[in-house]
């Protein structure tokens, strides 16, 4: 069986993004929405863009590794958009 992971890609702001790859191709880097990272950087920033991918969880079980997914998009706040890019599952702020 082939290996998939659950991978977080760092950008040069400190942001995140927290993906899942079937396939575990090396140079896959999510579906992360252009807009949202583009409104984050100057045009200057763009033209040297270093991002780092790291692997958090790897599985054989596809349903295990939509469910560290989702369960790592939250436990990481990667779709807070004060630290990540991820825009699901919805953000809910926790007012204590």
């Amino acid at each position: 069986m082939m290996k998939k992971v659950v991978y977080k890609i760092t950008y040069p702001n400190g942001k995140i993004y927290v993906g899942k790859d079937l396939t575990n191709t090396l140079t896959y880097f999510g579906s992360v929405n252009d807009v949202l990272v583009k409104k984050d950087f100057t045009e200057g920033q763009m033209k040297f863009f270093t991002v780092t991918k790291e692997i958090l969880f790897e599985s054989e079980d596809t349903e295990e590794v939509n469910k560290v997914e989702a369960k790592l998009i939250v436990e990481l706040q990667a779709n807070n958009p004060k630290i990540g890019y991820n825009v699901w599952p919805k953000f809910k702020k926790v007012i204590k």
